[in-house]
């Protein structure tokens, strides 16, 4: 009987993080996770909130809501009326903003610490009660009406990915655009927001955390105060992955007016949570990372087949989506650009990255890692994006040793698993003229 293969060591938490990261965990009674991570060196203070809903959690009728919503979340509450957050907040010297993608909806705060209760007070107070009415619904309606307007029906790179999505997915809700579809828009009622609201944005369903100058005992002491009230939320209900496997490549063209041909190209990847993901990072980082990697210097440089070439690669709670976006110059045949991508893919899967380039991307990996934990903001960001992708924060601290541990064999399995061309989906923009006005037409004519 053959023996079993030996299980992989498990990874080590790396020692500069855990030294860096003293993080004081609590969960209140409603349901509420609280991080909080004390630096004393400068008299600032960041907040963020995390609420697991995204475009994944929509269905057909209501897309754009999570995102529409975060617009709805700056228009007042029942203590601090429309206008003002920004008002209250500023003229604490913070500022702030937020941000919606397919898994999550993010709001954050910059300010200062002796500003701490104030903005925990302005927090919770739209958390617990925000006020949805027909009038702030009709005027963010209309502003996210425009911004899909300038993203993506007038944008050659939205048009790309749109179209992607709907190739690259057919069952699962990442196959629609996380600013939803225009009818859907126009046709979200106050009834939705206001069940959205109390799905998705109640205290069980938010990650909070806090990193910067303050007294951990203190500020949770504050946090039961401003948060424990405010009563839990149903369970919101599971998203299921029904997407069918994919058995072959899949293809469409768009015409637009364009002064040359642009490629988007989808692989469908891996969940955040597989190993696999982080070896799709090494070989991002090295096939695309900076002038000198491989792609750029291959297809822009050398055999001067594109403008630029971009490899995108994100982390997401159910299987995502390898991107490459290559922008042709205008004589260039998209066909010819495909061919030598996939030539350098496959070259990939056959023989791997060389020593330097797999070294490289993995220095470049730790060092962005480290830049970001460099600050308040990047520290609340980075650990919290891990705890709603990967369950707990503290998968961060394993990561270095499980970026050093990947090798060559490694690169080259997952290169020939995820680069196949069953997995693989292509969109291809053609440039079309503009179309002549009505006046021009009969100028021409005459």
């Amino acid at each position: 009987m053959p023996k079993a293969s030996p299980r992989p060591p498990a990874p080590k938490p790396d020692p500069a993080l855990q030294s860096l990261l003293e993080v004081h965990e609590a969960t209140l009674s409603n349901g509420l996770r609280v991080r909080l991570l004390a630096n004393p060196q400068t008299p600032v203070v960041s907040l963020y909130t995390f609420f697991q809903v995204g475009s994944r959690n929509e269905r057909p009728g209501i897309t754009g809501i999570s995102h529409l919503f975060e617009h709805m979340m700056f228009n007042g509450a029942k203590k601090y009326g429309p206008k003002e957050f920004d008002r209250v907040l500023e003229s604490n010297g913070g500022r702030s903003n937020a941000y919606t993608s397919n898994d999550m909806t993010v709001y954050y705060d910059d300010f200062s610490s002796d500003a701490l209760e104030t903005v925990l007070d302005l927090e919770s107070d739209r958390m617990r009660s925000l006020r949805i009415s027909d009038a702030t619904l009709t005027s963010e309606r209309e502003v996210v009406k425009e911004e899909r307007r300038v993203r993506v029906d007038n944008e050659i790179t939205g048009m790309l990915d749109e179209e992607l999505g709907t190739l690259v997915y057919k069952a699962h809700p990442y196959r629609w655009p996380v600013i939803g579809w225009m009818a859907d828009i126009e046709n979200i009622s106050r009834h939705d927001c206001e069940d959205y609201f109390r799905t998705y944005y109640a205290p069980n369903n938010a990650i909070m955390y806090l990193s910067g100058d303050f007294d951990p005992k203190k500020t949770l002491a504050l946090i039961r105060r401003y948060y424990g009230d405010i009563p839990k939320g149903p369970k919101p209900l599971p998203v299921i992955d029904a997407e069918p496997q994919q058995k072959g490549e899949r293809r469409a063209v768009l015409r637009h007016p364009a002064q040359s041909p642009s490629v988007m190209i989808g692989f469908r990847g891996p969940r955040a949570t597989e190993a696999d993901t982080q070896v799709l990072d090494v070989i991002q980082y090295a096939l695309n990372k900076g002038e000198g990697s491989r792609l750029v210097k291959k297809l822009v440089y050398e055999q001067q087949l594109a403008v630029s070439v971009m490899f995108d690669w994100g982390w997401r709670i159910d299987p995502g989506t390898v991107v490459f976006y290559l922008e042709l110059k205008p004589d260039s045949d998209p066909q010819k650009v495909e061919a030598a991508l996939y030539a350098e893919l496959e070259k990939v899967a056959r023989e791997g990255l060389t020593e330097r380039e797999l070294q490289k991307a993995k220095n470049n990996l730790r060092a962005d890692q480290l830049r970001e934990l460099g600050t308040n903001t990047g520290r609340a960001h980075a650990l919290g994006h891990y705890e709603a992708l990967l369950g707990s924060w503290k998968e961060l601290l394993t990561l270095p040793s499980r970026y050093a541990s990947i090798t060559n064999e490694q690169v080259k399995a997952v290169a020939a698993k995820f680069f196949s061309p069953d997995r693989r989906s292509v969109v291809t923009l053609l440039p079309e003229s503009e179309p002549q006005s009505e006046s021009e037409s009969s100028t021409a004519a005459a």
